[in-house]
């Protein structure tokens, strides 16, 4: 019998710590609802839980963003929607002032209200904002190297037409325009909305290089006909807004002052292919950073709303000529907007599917964080009880080893 060392009450000492600290780490586990409350508790699944935690927060913010993004994108479009009813009463005072039951005075007060409108378009462009930022300025715009005047094209043409002379012309299919010699053709456009014309007599050898190289047309762009296609290209030679071409209107008469209608609609059928912009040092567009990474970002690209990016600054309604160049302006500057409005209407679309899929996203990687991280209460509740009733033994039977060594008084006595 020894007393010095009693190695059933050490080893049930020992059996009593580790169960203290088992049902320790069971309350610690049970009171957070937490599997991992340190790295010692599964140092690997902690470092993978991290990084999930972190995916799942960047996503909830990232669908946050695109939140504020459909925001943004609502505002400036709500703003075009005025300027489009701006545009619709400008385009209906146009066709009104066109008409000469109308007086040079009926004109003058036409042209008042038009141009307080075209104040309130350039009002919209400079005012309209979100959190401060300017939507519809063009300060959202891309990145323009250098002043860039405007692209017009006209595709109705015979691919013929470039080496026909006007007598000759014929449309894509084939049939001949009707231009005869000594007929009169009238040019009209706009730059930035003002009214130019130009004439010309049509003689035996004339061209579309003829009819396009006239003296003011030629001053303010140049045509060039595509041998291969027939299509008519004219190329601004002002940069920027301010030497836009626009409203490119061709008229046909004969001898007798009768217009020849088709050839003037095939002559006068031009859209713009290439917008004109101003020249800008740096990329404005807006970036919205909709993933949880870096680099998981879109573009929103808004242009210049303005009276001066739309062609219709200018415009003067004074005279009839002037008043049909209107309406043809303000039919481009509508569908500008209305461009602008589709791709603002078509990018909230598709924040509405990003913010659907980040929050899937960021529901299915929470479920395997969980998976991870969290407790499972039923089972460490087991657990719990398992090293409870093991202390609570420990603790009795470490009593009774303690007990032993009491006996050995027996042989002193």
């Amino acid at each position: 019998m020894k007393i010095n060392s009693n190695i059933a009450a050490l080893n049930t000492l020992n059996q009593l710590t580790q169960n203290e600290k088992s049902t320790n780490s069971s309350l610690a586990k049970l009171s957070s609802g937490l599997r991992i409350n340190s790295a010692a508790d599964d140092a690997a699944g902690l470092a993978i839980s991290e990084k999930m935690k972190g995916q799942i927060r960047g996503l909830d913010q990232a669908s946050s963003n695109a939140e504020d993004g459909i925001s943004l994108v609502q505002t400036a479009e709500g703003a075009l929607s005025e300027t489009e009813s701006i545009l619709q009463r400008m385009r209906e005072l146009a066709v009104q002032a066109a008409s000469d039951t109308n007086t040079n005075a009926d004109r003058v007060n036409i042209q008042d209200e038009l141009s307080q409108l075209i104040d309130e378009v350039d009002r919209i462009s400079q005012t309209t904002q979100f959190n401060t930022k300017n939507l519809l300025d063009g300060s959202m715009s891309g990145i323009v190297a250098a002043d860039s005047a405007n692209v017009l094209t006209n595709t109705q043409l015979s691919t013929t037409a470039s080496t026909d002379v006007l007598t000759a012309l014929t449309d894509d299919n084939g049939d001949n325009l009707g231009i005869e010699e000594n007929d009169t053709i009238k040019v009209s456009w706009s730059v930035n909305g003002e009214l130019q014309t130009a004439s010309l007599t049509v003689g035996s050898s004339d061209t579309l290089a003829t009819l396009f190289g006239l003296a003011d047309l030629a001053a303010d762009g140049t045509a060039v006909v595509d041998a291969s296609t027939g299509d008519i290209a004219l190329t601004a030679f002002g940069a920027g807004f301010a030497g836009a071409i626009g409203a490119i209107t061709v008229e046909v008469y004969g001898a007798d002052g009768k217009e020849n209608a088709e050839a003037s609609s095939i002559l006068s059928s031009f859209s713009e292919t290439t917008a004109a912009q101003e020249g800008k040092a740096t990329d404005g567009r807006c970036v919205l950073q909709i993933g949880a990474n870096s680099g998981q970002t879109m573009n929103v690209t808004i242009s210049d709303m303005g009276a001066d990016a739309l062609g219709i600054a200018n415009l003067d309604v004074s005279s009839q000529d002037g008043a049909n160049i209107a309406i043809s302006v303000i039919d481009q500057a509508t569908s500008k907007v209305s461009a602008q409005r589709s791709y603002l209407g078509a990018v909230q679309n598709r924040l509405e599917h990003t913010i659907n899929n980040l929050d899937t996203a960021a529901e299915n990687l929470s479920a395997a964080q969980s998976q991870i991280a969290d407790v499972d209460m039923a089972a460490e509740m087991m657990e719990y009880t398992k090293n409870s009733v093991l202390t609570q033994a420990a603790t009795a039977m470490l009593a009774q080893a303690n007990q032993q060594p009491q006996q050995v008084l027996t042989l002193l006595q």
